[in-house]
């Protein structure tokens, strides 16, 4: 059992925060828990500088209501990302950084954080390897239904009890750090493909050709899937795809977009090549998708 010794969040107890988040819930105070905090949050419409201190926990963020535009900064260039129902965000531990954005809709989030002891135990436990989190971060912004849907129950788990909490802590960190392929890869080529899949991710609404992203990597076309199949067991082509379905399937489940709409922001020429890239991956039309 951890308590709140294990958790390094004193840099956030001097923030004032009251004019960006209301609190909805605190499962140290509403569950009595000290092995995982869990934070419901109800945002501003908008908030031009929100300081994200660094802390050694580890930081999950889902959207679960409402919609907003980011502008994220953790050194270097801002990243801008779209928030929608569904999103996920791992705050690399150790980087201090920024938040700017505006929301089109109420915006409520669902907050984990997952103590540093918790972390280095499950590492040691998978054979002590360091964690790429930045990898991890990457892939998780591509949609992970298990740490989603997880995260949205542990609010209403308070009665369960700490073991629930510690439990929890323990299932979502091994879950994080075993997923992906990226680990394969050794040193540049490794870093080529989690820059692939970032490229990928945060402009899906781009028309993104594979000449490209390969030159922003500073590889070769050929080179590039090479690696890339090698780190994920999939091509560019194949990930890319994947990733534009399932930005589809929450935007379908979560909103009233029309397909048209969806498959702009999804990188998808029209409504027609989304709904046969949809039928191809899931075996239904976006309309039945919705529908059910």
């Amino acid at each position: 059992m951890f308590d709140s010794a294990d958790f390094d969040l004193a840099p956030y107890a001097g923030l004032d925060t009251s004019a960006f988040v209301r609190h909805t819930y605190n499962s140290w105070d509403d569950a009595g828990w000290r092995s995982l905090l869990v934070q419901g949050f109800r945002h501003a419409p908008e908030a031009e500088h929100f300081p994200l201190p660094a802390v050694a926990d580890l930081h999950l963020v889902l959207c679960v209501a409402g919609n907003a535009d980011l502008r994220i900064r953790t050194g270097g260039r801002p990243v801008r990302r779209r928030w929608v129902p569904g999103h996920l965000e791992l705050m690399v531990p150790g980087r201090a950084g920024s938040i700017g954005y505006r929301a089109a809709a109420g915006l409520s989030t669902v907050q984990v954080h997952v103590p540093a002891r918790a972390v280095r135990e499950a590492a040691a436990a998978l054979g002590g390897r360091e964690p790429d989190l930045e990898a991890r971060a990457a892939a998780l912004r591509a949609g992970d239904p298990v740490v989603e849907q997880l995260v949205r129950a542990l609010p209403g788990r308070g009665a369960a009890g700490d073991l629930y909490a510690e439990s929890a802590a323990a299932f979502l960190v091994t879950h994080l750090l075993t997923q992906g392929g990226e680990d394969r890869l050794p040193g540049p080529e490794h870093a080529a493909v989690r820059a692939g899949v970032a490229i990928m991710t945060e402009r899906l609404a781009e028309p993104l050709t594979l000449a490209a992203v390969a030159a922003e990597v500073h590889l070769s076309v050929y080179h590039f899937v090479r690696v890339f199949r090698e780190g994920t067991g999939q091509t560019p082509h194949r990930y890319l795809t994947r990733l534009r379905i399932e930005r589809a399937r929450r935007l379908l489940s979560a909103t009233s977009l029309s397909v048209e709409q969806i498959a702009r922001r999804c990188g998808f020429a029209g409504p027609g090549a989304l709904s046969s890239a949809f039928l191809r991956e899931t075996g239904v039309r976006p309309s039945a998708y919705r529908k059910n």
